[in-house]
């Protein structure tokens, strides 16, 4: 029988929170030192190797494309996974084409094609896409990077209401129903 591992549920809630702070698309000038994070948990008397996990959690949590990482420990692992389950499902549906509006991504072109396979850098600097695009690029691929039992329990109902949605658009969008 396998180990099992006992999470610090203070980092894991840290880190859950703090994760998107200093994240690269909104802090751009505080994602190296993870400063809003850092001054957050000092204020709040986080003892340094806390505040070390919770920083190494930041750095290893985000979709990098090909260049994602797997935590190496089972906080990370949790936090990683609660991240992408935001990310897909109906709330997550709604996300993409509520970020798609805020920078004036296209809903979809018929044109522009999915971008398979991108690393960390062809991923960030991927402007001329879709929201739909972004579904096949990112969010589809979500389910099978998942870490947890349970994670993975929950990302498979959420993909069969993100993929429900893409052959419904599709149907609509080809004039179909």
């Amino acid at each position: 029988m396998a180990k099992q591992e006992n999470a610090d549920v203070k980092i894991v809630q840290l880190a859950a929170l703090l994760h998107d702070v200093d994240d690269i698309k909104l802090s751009p000038d505080t994602y190296v030192t993870k400063k809003n994070a850092v001054d957050f948990m000092t204020i709040n008397k986080i003892d340094g190797k806390r505040i070390e996990a919770v920083c190494k959690i930041i750095d290893e949590v985000s979709f990098a494309g090909t260049d994602s990482v797997v935590p190496d420990t089972i906080e990370g692992k949790c936090v990683q996974d609660a991240d992408r389950l935001d990310a897909i499902g109906a709330i997550g549906i709604a996300r993409t084409f509520a970020y798609g509006g805020s920078r004036g991504r296209k809903i979809y072109d018929p044109e522009i094609k999915s971008k398979m396979g991108m690393n960390k850098e062809e991923y960030r600097n991927n402007q001329d896409s879709t929201s739909i695009n972004h579904f096949y690029e990112k969010l589809l691929l979500l389910k099978d990077m998942m870490n947890t039992t349970e994670g993975k329990k929950l990302a498979e109902h959420r993909q069969v209401v993100m993929q429900e949605f893409l052959n419904e658009f599709m149907l609509e969008w080809e004039g179909k129903m």
